[in-house]
């Protein structure tokens, strides 16, 4: 055959392509020699999750405040999150790693959905996954840094438990996490009985807040109250806690004035 013979070369020239390329593998090698970590210690953290069992549901209630070490960072944070029809999972500490659970349980929900075999999740059986989940990243060295709180209630059986993040879990008629476990238990351990009602079980739970918001750096004095009933789950909107008057530093200043006419306190 004549004519003329065209020659292809064995590799295209792509500089674009080869510097992306020399780049990742560059990366690769970098990674390589880097150690593998851990998270040691969580950065953005809520505090106290507290719950309790009345008759015929459960309550739970936490703060909106994320800490970003010891800097009152973030007020409107929800820690609470509704997972299928019956259980509202709740959480303290490091909020990424919340976030991180809320993608877990929201995959097992949709899955569950999708089987669509005329049966939902149980509260105790997403509780009893959580804990799996903790438990394995426990032994993997890198914990999820969270006390997770799971209330539900389905065919008149209330549901309440936790687990933390070493994996340590269990179940009982009130649960304190964080601080609370120090100030709140105790007061929730002296009023509970068998027979509260939802009224007294929210106002319950609200009272221990305001404790935490008066005795713990991290907490705040916004708050949000969940309910777990026959009636279905729902989480309430955030809303303020009545406190006690700070006014009265300004009531001091104001005697200070009456007391000393020709001095000015300096107010600012």
């Amino acid at each position: 055959m004549s004519g003329p013979h065209y020659h292809m070369p064995l590799h295209r020239m792509d500089p674009v392509g080869d510097d992306i390329r020399a780049e990742m593998k560059q990366s690769k090698l970098v990674r390589g020699a880097m150690p593998t970590t851990r998270t040691s210690s969580p950065i953005v953290t809520g505090t106290s999750v507290l719950a309790v069992k009345y008759n015929g549901g459960v309550v739970m209630g936490c703060d909106t405040l994320a800490s970003y070490g010891s800097l009152a960072r973030f007020f409107e944070l929800e820690r609470m999150v509704t997972v299928g029809d019956y259980t509202i999972m709740g959480a303290g500490g490091e909020y990424s790693d919340f976030q991180y659970l809320r993608k877990v349980v929201d995959e097992l929900d949709t899955d569950d959905f999708c089987r669509n075999d005329g049966s939902r999740l149980h509260p105790e059986e997403i509780y009893n996954y959580l804990t799996r989940v903790m438990y394995n990243r426990r032994n993997k060295g890198d914990p999820l840094w969270n006390s997770v709180v799971v209330i539900g209630r389905r065919d008149g059986h209330s549901f309440l438990g936790t687990v933390d993040l070493q994996g340590t879990c269990y179940k009982d008629d009130f649960i304190a996490t964080g601080y609370g476990a120090y100030l709140a238990l105790p007061l929730m351990r002296k009023a509970w009985r068998p027979d509260l009602t939802q009224e007294e079980a929210v106002k319950l739970i609200e009272d221990c807040l305001r404790v935490l918001f008066y005795r713990d750096a991290r907490a705040s004095a916004k708050v949000q109250i969940a309910i777990a009933s026959d009636a279905g789950t729902g989480i309430g909107p955030m809303h303020e806690l009545e406190t006690y008057g700070w006014q009265s530093g300004e009531y001091a200043i104001r005697s200070l004035d009456s007391k000393l006419p020709g001095i000015v306190p300096n107010r600012n």
